[in-house]
């Protein structure tokens, strides 16, 4: 079977770390593009189709709650799995109230990051076939063949 590469946005200020997870999840056969801070992230949103972001919940600037709102304002198809370093599972727990996919502690547990990032990208494909089958009842709705 042939793996359908998810298009992975990876949002944080960290460059080590961006570095070594990029690497890993292209390893992996994803298709990554990344940014290093939250208004860098929504930019490349409006260029680039993306399946997933793995955002940071800690970053200067915008932060990760921020970034998330805004994303799910203006792209409320793209899941989002946050990131936080800093223990704060509150904020973590904030961030799914506000439609996040999941959560993950830093130094995430590789394996955890792979599946919750596929359970993600179906969960958008998902999503994504409800409203291809809606529009077509709709338009056959609208031609009279329903």
């Amino acid at each position: 079977m042939i793996k359908i590469p998810t298009k992975v946005l990876l949002v944080d200020d960290e460059q080590d770390f961006v570095e070594m997870l990029s690497l890993r999840l292209n390893e992996m056969g994803e298709k990554i593009t990344v940014a290093y801070s939250g208004r860098e992230g929504l930019d490349t949103l409006e260029k680039t189709d993306i399946d997933v972001v793995i955002l940071d919940i800690k970053m200067p600037g915008m932060d990760g709650i921020e970034t998330l709102r805004e994303i799910k304002k203006k792209f409320p198809l793209v899941e989002v799995i946050m990131l936080t370093g800093h223990g704060s599972t509150e904020t973590a727990v904030e961030g799914m109230k506000l439609g996040a996919f999941d959560y993950l502690m830093k130094p995430a547990d590789f394996a955890d990051l792979s599946t919750k990032l596929e359970a993600a990208r179906k969960r958008k494909d998902e999503q994504e076939e409800r409203i291809r089958k809606a529009e077509v009842k709709l338009l056959l709705r609208r031609s009279g063949d329903i």
